[in-house]
């Protein structure tokens, strides 16, 4: 991990799933594996950290609230081919929570990981 990478931590409900998903669609490599408890993996300057319940981010607020996994906040991947890469992804399996949508800046679609956290799959306007 150098200081110019960006970690996002995903709660998720199987670290080897998600590990799985990350790697096998999407080019993450492995930077730890430490299941069931915690996992990170990386793509160029970005390392997602994969903790499950036994994790030290998945013990319980002292409130009382539990993390949980599938929010709506997400990284984004900018992709070269949007159309293509979904049509890629769909077939290995990918669940996506909407279709192509486009606006000013772009396309993009949300892809869903094994535990519901999405990753953002964007095209900018002119490619």
């Amino acid at each position: 991990m150098s200081e110019s990478s960006v970690n996002v931590r995903y709660m998720v409900s199987d670290v080897q799933a998600a590990v799985d998903w990350y790697v096998g669609h999407f080019g993450f490599a492995v930077q730890l594996n430490a299941a069931p408890a915690f996992a990170s993996v990386e793509r160029g300057p970005i390392r997602i950290l994969l903790s499950g319940r036994t994790s030290s981010a998945g013990r319980p607020m002292p409130d009382g609230r539990q993390p949980e996994p599938g929010g709506w906040n997400r990284l984004q991947l900018v992709m070269g081919d949007l159309a293509a890469e979904v049509a890629r992804l769909r077939d290995e399996g990918v669940q996506f929570r909407n279709d192509i949508l486009s606006g000013p800046g772009g396309s993009q679609i949300l892809a869903e990981d094994p535990s519901g956290n999405v990753l953002e799959l964007f095209q900018p306007a002119g490619r």
